[in-house]
């Protein structure tokens, strides 16, 4: 018992270094990404999704940024770097939203799709499998795009199909707030 104690707390601190280790080296080439424009460009490329996922949002704003940048840390399978961004993301969105005591669509769909996380690159999982002895260990990479952007259409589909009721009930306070303020 005492040589699995001992053992199993070298390797939980062995995991943990490595880990930490592919964590700031990502997050840095993140970090780099964000100070060398490439959010700019990023934000360029998905505008015809941004707009589609986000209607209203502009793509060129603070917020539609860290969407992208927490899109771009789940992309390549960086969920812990992700977080942040994704933090820094709903603060953005909630200065957006006009109703403070509750989610806004932008709010949800972007936490659906932060759930979802639909990965090219899943370097978390590659580490751990390397780590454990795996030949290939991105041999598992058309599993995790097909049920990774599978999740992300369900849950996407899912959450407008859920939002419908509530769109009537947005439109008639939307109304009366204009008549209010007329």
């Amino acid at each position: 018992v005492t040589n699995a104690l001992l053992g199993g707390g070298e390797q939980a601190i062995t995991l943990a270094l490595t880990l930490g280790g592919a964590m700031c080296l990502w997050g840095g080439v993140m970090r780099i990404a964000e100070k060398g424009g490439l959010t700019a460009l990023l934000a360029k490329v998905l505008a015809p999704l941004m707009r589609l996922l986000f209607p209203g949002l502009d793509p060129s704003g603070a917020a539609c940024r860290a969407i992208l940048m927490n899109m771009a840390a789940n992309f390549l399978g960086l969920g812990n770097a992700a977080t942040p961004l994704g933090i820094r993301a709903m603060n953005e969105l909630s200065q957006l939203n006009p109703e403070p005591q509750s989610a806004s669509r932008h709010m949800i769909t972007f936490v659906v799709l932060n759930t979802a996380s639909i990965q090219f690159l899943p370097t978390t999982v590659a580490t751990l499998r390397l780590k454990y002895g795996a030949e290939n260990p991105l041999n598992i990479l058309p599993a995790v795009w097909l049920t990774s952007l599978g999740a992300a259409a369900v849950a996407i589909a899912l959450s407008h199909l859920f939002a419908l009721p509530n769109k009537k009930p947005q439109r008639q306070a939307s109304a009366s707030r204009r008549k209010a303020k007329a």
